[in-house]
């Protein structure tokens, strides 16, 4: 192992001839808050991470499993049983030794909403698997100023050229996205304004048996990590076209 450290020009020079200084500045300036780093939000961890972003906070409550092993990116037959936030934070601290990557094991929900001040951050991200959790955080979100990107569902999808971006409202084809309609039509609380998701109208069945239960999933379907993974880089890849174009 070499005792040499890099620098930002060694680390993010290709980041850098693409982006330019002032655009890689200003990524490196801004702090970014990712809910639920599971298939997706380990994956825009990584592309925010990867391309020079320095100030990030990573949410999540659970502990890597065997089953996410599959798809999540600190999830390894090492990591299992840890903590997927302290797993990522190392994986993260590796590529970047002077990131600042904050933890935060909280679930977000009605009780820990008020512990998430929403306006301190740049840029939200939301990769929540929990319809009511991710339904709050739509909510609370979307009443701040800032910046707001949400997965709708990765799950029982394999063609990658069916991923798209889109304004929430004209999602079509996501069995997430209609329940998620539907939750804030029956509870008279909309989001405050529009945003951005990432999704695919892509819908297979299970084949095989479930192997996994979780007390705050409806359903376990099955996930492949080409799939969560470009959902996830695409979450990354929205803010970083925003952060450059200043």
């Amino acid at each position: 192992m070499s005792d040499h450290i890099l620098s930002d020009k060694e680390i993010f020079g290709r980041a850098q001839l693409l982006l330019g200084d002032e655009a890689m500045g200003r990524l490196a300036r801004r702090r970014v808050i990712i809910f639920g780093i599971g298939g997706v939000g380990s994956w825009a961890a990584e592309g925010l991470v990867r391309t020079g972003l320095r100030s990030l906070t990573i949410v999540d409550p659970d502990h890597v499993a065997p089953t996410n092993v599959n798809r999540q990116l600190m999830a390894t037959t090492i990591t299992i049983g840890r903590l997927k936030v302290e797993a990522l934070r190392e994986r993260l601290l590796d590529i970047n030794p002077d990131a600042r990557i904050e933890t935060r094991t909280e679930m977000f929900s009605e009780e820990t909403a008020p512990l998430f001040n929403l306006e301190n951050y740049d840029y939200i991200i939301d990769a929540i698997d929990s319809l009511k959790d991710k339904a709050l955080l739509i909510l609370k979100a979307t009443e701040t100023g800032r910046a707001f990107y949400s997965s709708m569902g990765a799950a029982l999808k394999i063609d990658p050229t069916r991923i798209r971006v889109c304004e929430f409202w004209q999602v079509e084809g996501c069995p997430l996205g209609a329940a998620l309609r539907r939750k804030f039509r029956r509870g008279g609380r909309m989001p405050q304004r529009k945003f951005l998701c990432v999704y695919s109208p892509e819908l297979l069945s299970n084949k095989g048996s479930t192997l996994e239960t979780c007390d705050y999933k409806v359903a376990i379907n099955g996930s492949l990590a080409h799939i969560t993974a470009i959902f996830g880089f695409t979450l990354a890849g929205l803010v970083i076209q925003d952060v450059a174009k200043g």
